[in-house]
């Protein structure tokens, strides 16, 4: 489906649901914390619930410019932390130089990969650059049981993720008082929402200790926003409005003060800005006429903007609530 397409089944939904009803005033960011920078869609895998519907074909790729202009807002403004994603971001030729330039800035700076990467020939130097420019790496580990893992990703990638996360706790990635930090990110297999997020890490710990002998630092729990090939997933197989309605039902109004889109500003591959990933995927720029683009940045007004909302929204205030952090509720 295309972003148009989706965003119509969202809205034409047969439930009625409406995520503007919900809540009481439209939401306005309060600052800028993270920038969010996706550097392409190019991926070396084809994951079956990928809301930015990655692949080895896709031909969105960040070009230098748009880059540069990144870390030129990020050498002028006070933003804390630079989210680097994807797509595979380790696809991108450019990624090495901007990690090494952005590292300078003495900033919080994560990368989020698949891991798997980092086991061809032409991406294991990654490790090393990671490591000597203390990037935090996220990963994605939706389930410790490998059947599920392999169901949503791919045959063998369980076994594949685990043999990466080995090498990265050599080099100190995960272990206490290393100042690596490795992250992992689960998001359910299937079509309902995550349990407790501290009870999850727990799990996740001791399983994966235990049973690989693997250790990492934190884990985050994603509710899957049914954006993308999530989206193309649910209806196929008919779990659309039982998804929906149990993203409404879960609806904790609690977590408006707290939604990612509120201090995060993502920039897109060509250099267009959202209120967050998931906008993106549906080509929703931010609401800010004289600033949807890297090159027109205007610090003030979106740090002030007001966030474009759609019923895909209820999947980040759905339970505990969910961002690219993990949870809002800790």
């Amino acid at each position: 489906m295309t972003s148009s397409e989706q965003i119509k089944l969202l809205n034409d939904n047969p439930l009625n649901i409406s995520f503007h009803k919900r809540i009481s005033s439209p939401i306005r960011a309060d600052s800028i914390d993270i920038l969010q920078v996706n550097v392409g869609k190019r991926c070396n895998l084809s994951c079956r619930h990928c809301h930015v519907e990655a692949g080895p074909d896709r031909p969105e790729i960040m070009k230098s410019e748009v880059f540069d202009a990144c870390l030129g807002v990020l050498r002028k403004h006070p933003i804390s932390t630079i989210d680097i994603t994807g797509g595979a971001p380790e696809m991108n030729p450019e990624l090495p130089w901007f990690i090494k330039d952005a590292a300078k800035l003495e900033r919080r700076l994560m990368i989020r990969s698949n891991l798997v990467i980092l086991l061809e020939n032409s991406y294991e130097n990654f490790i090393d650059l990671y490591a000597d420019n203390r990037v935090e790496i996220i990963a994605s580990l939706p389930d410790y049981h490998e059947s599920r893992v392999n169901r949503q990703r791919g045959n063998g990638i369980f076994e594949r993720i685990l043999e990466v996360i080995h090498l990265l706790n050599e080099r100190g990635y995960g272990k206490p008082d290393s100042g690596l930090v490795l992250d992992l990110v689960y998001n359910p297999v299937g079509t309902y929402l995550p349990g407790s997020q501290q009870a999850l890490e727990h799990e996740y710990k001791t399983r994966l200790k235990n049973e690989h002998g693997v250790v990492f630092n934190t884990l985050y729990c994603l509710v899957n926003s049914p954006v993308g090939r999530y989206l193309d997933y649910l209806v196929r197989s008919e779990n659309f409005e039982d998804y929906m309605h149990a993203l409404n039902t879960s609806f904790n109004p609690s977590n408006i003060q707290c939604l990612m889109c509120r201090n995060t500003l993502s920039v897109g591959w060509d250099g267009r800005l959202y209120d967050c990933d998931f906008n993106q995927m549906l080509d929703l720029t931010v609401a800010c006429p004289s600033s949807k683009h890297i090159h027109e940045f205007d610090f003030e007004r979106l740090s002030k903007r007001e966030i474009v909302l759609g019923n895909h929204c209820f999947s980040c205030t759905a339970g505990a609530g969910s961002s690219c952090q993990g949870a809002l509720e800790k």
